[in-house]
C-alpha cells in the first residue's frame, strides 16, 4: 500500500485572500504516527510557531497549512485564531489537539479573515480525498510551481514537499516543509536524524539573507511498513530534502540560476557552512551570476569577510567555476569565455577550497535579479 494511504489530505479555498485559490491544506496521519519538528529561531517569531512549539514532541500526526497570511504581529487574538483552527481541525480528525500543528507563512501583520475560514471549516468532511500534490500547490505562496519530491527506498517510502522563494535564510529550516515517510522509526532516532539532515539541506540555503518568522520544518512516520535500516532512512530523507531545497533555491523569487557553492580544504563544517553563505549571500556574486560575468574577484572578496575566520589566507586560497579554477592560476581569455559559458547555464557551480583542513560543506542559493525587486517591491500593493 503507498505511504500516501496512511495520510489523510484536504485542501480549500478558505478566503485567506480572496482570490477562490486553495490556500488551506491538512494532512493528518494515523493514531500512532512519530514525529520530528524543527522551527524558526527568530525572536519575532508568529503565533502558530509559538502554538506549534506546545505540540506534543515526538507525537505530532498532523498539520494545518493556511497560505498567504503569516499571522505574525497579531498578538494575542492571533493566537487564539491558531488556536480555534487547530482544534476544530483536530476534531473533525479524530485526532487531540497537541497532535496537530499550525503553520502559516505571507504577509506579515494582518489577522486571518476568521469568518471566511470558519465558513470553509464548517463545510469541511472527513476523511479529505485531495493528494499531497494538491497539498504542496495549496501551501504556495508566490511560488511559480508546487516543489515535490518522493524516493522509495527499501521497504519504505518517503514524500517530501515545501515552498518558499523569498525571505529564506533559515536559522532552523526552510520556510515550509513537510516529509512523510510510512517507516516505523523511534521518535528520539526519528529527530536524530531529521536534524542532521535539516543541517544538510534547509539550513544550508538561502535566497536572500533574511530569516523568515515562520520557518518550519516537520517530519511525520506512520510506520505502516515496519521497521526499516536507519541509515537507508536517512540517506532516501536525505535525497528528498536535497532536492526540495534545490527546487526552493532555483525557485527563487525573480531567480534564473540556482547557484550552488561547495568549501572543501575547511578546518571544520561550520568554517566551510559559514564561508559557503558568504559567497551564495554576495549581491555581488549573485548579480555576477545573473549577468555570466566571470568576476572571480567577487568571491574572493565574499571569503574575506569571514573576519571569524582568522586561518583564512589569500594564499591558501582557491576558487573555480564549475571545476575551472580561476585563481590563483592566471587564465587567458579562452578559459574566461569556457568560465561565461558556465555561468550562463540554469545551475552554476562555485567551488572553493580553503587549503586549510579535510572538511567541506554545499550551501544553495540563486542569482539576484530585477524579478526579485519587482516582487518584493510590489509585495503587498
Amino acid at each position: 500500500m503507498s505511504l500516501e494511504h496512511d495520510f489523510v489530505v484536504h485542501t480549500g479555498a478558505a478566503g485567506v485572500v480572496a482570490d477562490g485559490r486553495h490556500d488551506l491544506a491538512v494532512v493528518v496521519g494515523p493514531a500512532g504516527t512519530t514525529s520530528a519538528l524543527v522551527m524558526t529561531r527568530s525572536r519575532t517569531a508568529g503565533p502558530c510557531v509559538a502554538l506549534s512549539r506546545e505540540a506534543r514532541v515526538g507525537s505530532v500526526r498532523g498539520f494545518v497549512v493556511l497560505a498567504r497570511n503569516a499571522n505574525v504581529a497579531t498578538g494575542a487574538q492571533g493566537y487564539q485564531d491558531a488556536v480555534e483552527i487547530r482544534d476544530r481541525v483536530a476534531a473533525l480528525a479524530g485526532a487531540r489537539a497537541d497532535e496537530l500543528i499550525v503553520c502559516s507563512t505571507g504577509v506579515i501583520g494582518r489577522r486571518y479573515p476568521m469568518e471566511s475560514i470558519r465558513a470553509h471549516l464548517d463545510t469541511l468532511t472527513w476523511p479529505g480525498t485531495a493528494t499531497v500534490d494538491a497539498a504542496a500547490t495549496a501551501i504556495m505562496t508566490t511560488d511559480t510551481h508546487p516543489k515535490v519530491c518522493r524516493v522509495e527506498g527499501d521497504g519504505f517510502e518517503v514524500v517530501g514537499i515545501a515552498k518558499g522563494v523569498g525571505m529564506i535564510e533559515p536559522d532552523m529550516a526552510t520556510m515550509l516543509s513537510f516529509v512523510l515517510t510510512d517507516a516505523q522509526i523511534d521518535p528520539e532516532d526519528l529527530d536524530r536524524v531529521f536534524r542532521r539532515v535539516v543541517e544538510q539541506t534547509y539550513n544550508s540555503v538561502s535566497i536572500d539573507t533574511d530569516t523568515s518568522t515562520s520557518d518550519t520544518a516537520l517530519l511525520l512516520a506512520s510506520g505502516s511498513a515496519g521497521t526499516v535500516d536507519l541509515d537507508a532512512f536517512e540517506r532516501a530523507l536525505l535525497e528528498v530534502c536535497t532536492t526540495l531545497v534545490k527546487d526552493i533555491a532555483s525557485d527563487g523569487e525573480g531567480a534564473s540560476t540556482l547557484i550552488t557553492c561547495t568549501v572543501t580544504g575547511a578546518t571544520s563544517a561550520q568554517q566551510a557552512r559559514t564561508v559557503g553563505k558568504a559567497v551564495i549571500n554576495s549581491p555581488l556574486v549573485k548579480t555576477m551570476v545573473h549577468g555570466a560575468d566571470p568576476n572571480w574577484g567577487r568571491v574572493v572578496m565574499a571569503v574575506g569577510k569571514c573576519v571569524d575566520e582568522p586561518d583564512i589566507t589569500t594564499e591558501a586560497l582557491s576558487v573555480s567555476f564549475g571545476g575551472v579554477e580561476v585563481f590563483p592560476q592566471d587564465v587567458d581569455d579562452s578559459v574566461l569565455a569556457g568560465v561565461q559559458e558556465h555561468l550562463r547555464a540554469d545551475e552554476v557551480e562555485i567551488g572553493v577550497d580553503l587549503g586549510l583542513g579535510q572538511e567541506s560543506w554545499t550551501v544553495y542559493g540563486c542569482d539576484l535579479t530585477e524579478g526579485y525587486v519587482r516582487t518584493n517591491a510590489d509585495y503587498t500593493t
